[in-house]
């Protein structure tokens, strides 16, 4: 991969010296997996940090017999990281929802990277700051109604991951079950809520290709301030 298209994927790196991008070039991984697949598991010490070239993930957490969806990350992102930095076991999983392609540094060359390049240290910091930005605003949904709660659920994705085309903002066409746990909602309400969406033209699903298109934007996030004032 090109240096500049490496920096435009990956955010972490856009400000970094052109001789880091280099040195990462030459010593990264590239790892492919299909759907359904186990990447990191809770409790194991970090031994890499894995960056998102395509494809989906989820984030899970047990909690006693129930295991719960706690994040969706997609194109461009990255994860690993916390159980290198803080050198404690990771405390949740990583399972693939779509192909997924990977590129890895191991914690010793991802420790190096951050001590090669202060830039790379304030642009994580940075995006730290974003994700619990993320989660401070996710508990603020607690109280919304549940239409509320998806619909911005949908777009946060959107936002992050998705790709623009002409009928709208497409997205991997994630299973009701992650999605109802993801917005904090019931499953049934999940599919309800969906269907109404969808018959009010504002997403369109293909289950072919697994894509569902936020086809109005708009009209889901007026749809979103509406019911978040009622």
């Amino acid at each position: 991969m090109e240096i500049q298209a490496f920096c435009e994927l990956f955010p972490l790196f856009n400000t970094a010296n052109q001789e880091t991008i280099e040195w990462l070039l030459s010593v990264i991984q590239e790892e492919e997996y299909e759907p359904n697949i186990v990447i990191l598991t809770e409790n194991t010490w970090g031994t890499a940090v894995y960056f998102i070239v395509s494809g989906w993930v989820k984030i899970q957490r047990d909690y006693g017999e129930h295991t719960v969806t706690q994040d969706i990350l997609g194109r461009g992102d990255f994860f690993g990281e916390m159980a290198i930095l803080d050198e404690y076991p990771s405390s949740t999983e990583v399972i693939t929802l779509s192909d997924v392609k990977l590129f890895s540094i191991s914690a010793q060359r991802f420790i190096q990277t951050l001590f090669r390049d202060a830039q790379i240290h304030h642009r994580l910091l940075k995006l730290f700051v974003r994700r619990l930005r993320t989660v401070q605003n996710h508990y603020l949904l607690h109280k919304q109604p549940p239409k509320v709660k998806l619909i911005k659920t949908l777009i946060s994705l959107a936002d992050n991951y998705g790709e623009f085309t002409e009928k709208g903002i497409e997205i991997l066409n994630i299973a009701d079950s992650d999605l109802a746990q993801l917005a904090n909602i019931d499953l049934k309400e999940t599919t309800k809520i969906k269907e109404k969406l969808k018959q009010n033209g504002c997403l369109e699903i293909d289950t072919e290709n697994q894509i569902l298109c936020l086809t109005n934007i708009k009209q889901l996030n007026h749809l979103a301030g509406r019911f978040g004032n009622d």
